[in-house]
């Protein structure tokens, strides 16, 4: 399997930093909403489950920062936000655990870091084989065309299941496609199995089987998780910003335990979904309260208490990464620890 190197993916995206956010894998287009004041915010961000999308539809953030310029721009994968931020064109996104792990590895990190976390991976990412293909677990892709977005967690997750099921990606064909057109793959029989998540995951799920799931990878030691990073730059800047957006995010994770029902509407409304539909990729989800995220269980309690058990999880995804030659070097936990934010993070919680 071949990988772009770090030094073309740098030089690629720095060569972008001009260029608009359609360059970068992202569009923005009427995602963008401003308020006419002359600061500004550039949001990354999935169309996946998550607070970030209740931020976003019920203009969380634009209410608490009302003399701010807030663009929202949609992002496919975490390679891509990754490439955005070396090209200075985010303050703030949503990225995987094992795309970020890959951001703060090596000679010249990402300068950005984690300050808050989405939600854990779930049922909301899979593998899933084709019907027909005769796969029914992880040892039967031996051989098989496997697709799924290079990068990312799901590409890390499976990675994991290969490897515990005695495999190694040379005995498999791993090819790097992004989740609609992985969809489009599947739909021309051109692959056998997908490692994707929602919503094209439950597209796959009706002529698929599912065959093992980032819940169940996770329970076995190697969990993911859906993180939200900021940039260096902005930390210097505007510190009062990224507090607000902290207090939106707790807002949202909120709504998902006090109303579900709005957060399923907005998550509706926000994916172009039906009710239903939403109701069901939210519950395959673990979302955790603003408690549970500043908790050394997860992020951190704080710069005084220092990071949770992140730490351990980002540190553990980067070594598995340089064992399976995905990453050159696996970073050490105090430079894993330099990418942690957690300035204001109690803050959140009153």
């Amino acid at each position: 399997m071949s990988r772009p190197s770090r030094r073309l993916l740098l030089a690629g995206a720095l060569a972008a930093a001009s260029a608009s956010a359609a360059v970068t894998g992202c569009s923005s287009g009427s995602e963008e909403s401003s308020s006419g004041g002359s600061r500004r915010l550039r949001i990354g961000y999935f169309a996946f489950p998550s607070g970030d999308l209740i931020v976003k539809h019920k203009k969380l953030l634009e209410k608490a920062l009302p003399d701010y310029r807030i663009s929202w721009i949609k992002f496919d994968s975490g390679a891509g936000v990754n490439q955005a931020f070396i090209g200075k064109s985010l303050d703030i996104a949503a990225l995987g655990s094992s795309p970020f792990a890959r951001g703060v590895s090596g000679s010249s990190p990402i300068p950005y870091k984690v300050a808050w976390i989405l939600d854990v991976a779930g049922e909301n990412e899979a593998l899933v084989a084709r019907k027909g293909t005769g796969i029914t677990d992880v040892a039967g892709l031996k051989g098989k065309k496997i697709a799924t977005p290079f990068a990312s967690t799901s590409h890390y997750s499976l990675l994991a299941a290969l490897e515990k099921a005695g495999l190694k990606p040379a005995d498999v064909q791993l090819v790097d496609l992004q989740p609609q057109p992985i969809l489009a793959a599947w739909q021309r029989g051109d692959i056998d199995a997908a490692y994707v998540w929602l919503p094209t995951l439950d597209e796959l799920r009706k002529t698929g089987t599912q065959v093992t799931s980032s819940k169940e990878i996770g329970a076995a030691g190697k969990p993911t998780l859906d993180l939200a990073v900021v940039s260096d730059e902005l930390i210097s800047r505007d510190p009062g910003a990224i507090d607000a957006w902290r207090k939106a995010e707790a807002e949202a994770l909120r709504l998902l335990k006090s109303d579900p029902d709005g957060s399923v509407k907005a998550v509706s409304s926000e994916l172009n979904i039906s009710e239903a539909d939403a109701k069901a990729q939210l519950a395959q989800g673990v979302f955790l309260t603003p408690q549970q995220v500043a908790s050394a269980d997860w992020l951190g309690t704080g710069s005084d208490s220092g990071p949770g058990r992140l730490l351990s999880y980002v540190t553990d995804t980067a070594r598995f990464l340089a064992g399976q030659s995905q990453i050159d070097t696996a970073p050490s936990a105090a430079v894993v620890r330099k990418a942690f934010y957690l300035e204001g993070l109690s803050d959140v919680l009153k």
